[in-house]
């Protein structure tokens, strides 16, 4: 088994297209930037970022009003160097609400929230003291 995305479900897709694509820097798969569905790819790695309309979730659920509508995720984001990456995205009008700080001695985090208010991790991984 392999993880093949993390899928948000979001009410106002344009922004959050926006926001992946123009502020976090993801290359969107097909550039459907008023949804109902876009991949994202970061630079490395093999798993991807998706965006659905919370919407057509609900109703595929059949649960329009009800438990879909109020669905959110984590996406945890691995970059090269944190500092670097947070000054590039708050030059763009992300807004960072913790960080970049040590969580661990092998891990720094930063964290935001998109548009919709998913949480978004950001870590920069360090290499252990000898």
């Amino acid at each position: 088994m392999e993880l093949a995305q993390v899928r948000l479900l979001v009410s106002d897709f344009p922004a959050c297209y926006r926001f992946y694509a123009d502020v976090l820097g993801l290359k969107p798969q097909s550039g459907a930037s008023r949804g109902p569905y876009e991949k994202f790819s970061p630079a490395a790695g093999s798993a991807g970022i998706a965006l659905q309309d919370r919407a057509m979730m609900a109703e595929i659920l059949d649960e329009l009003g009800g438990p879909a509508d109020g669905h959110r995720s984590l996406v945890v984001l691995r970059v090269d160097d944190l500092n670097a990456y947070c000054e590039q995205i708050t030059a763009r009008g992300a807004t960072l609400l913790h960080g970049p700080a040590a969580m661990t001695d092998r891990l720094r985090v930063a964290h935001l929230k998109d548009p919709e208010g998913n949480l978004v991790e950001l870590q920069e991984w360090l290499l252990l003291r000898t």
